[in-house]
């Protein structure tokens, strides 16, 4: 059995985190990012903070950021403290995957 998370030592946090092969967020400015970064950072922002509906709190009883609101933070994104943040961040998704796609058409051509 595994210890948990906590317990675990720094080198063990970076192998488990390479083995599970997840990619961290992408934090650069939009000018610098390549189509595949264009990609993964429309589509987090259009899957997190672009859903129909109520979005999750954002905020918690004592006015501290959630775990929701957090994952902003990863992606080189300002931590919402508003919906209307939150859904700022997904109209920056909507764009970034408008202008992945417009690049990859005049790749095509």
């Amino acid at each position: 059995m595994s210890a948990p998370p906590a317990a675990r030592t720094a080198p063990k946090r970076r192998v488990s985190h390479v083995r599970a092969k997840t990619r961290r967020g992408v934090a650069t400015t939009n000018k610098r990012m390549t189509p595949d970064e264009m990609r993964r950072k429309g589509i987090w922002a259009v899957r997190v903070y672009g859903r129909s509906g109520p979005l999750p709190r954002l905020i918690d009883d004592r006015g501290r950021p959630t775990r929701f609101a957090l994952t902003a933070a990863d992606w080189g994104e300002p931590i919402p403290k508003t919906v209307a943040a939150a859904r700022r961040i997904a109209a920056k998704g909507h764009r970034l995957l408008t202008a992945y796609k417009r690049r990859m058409a005049r790749r095509k051509r």
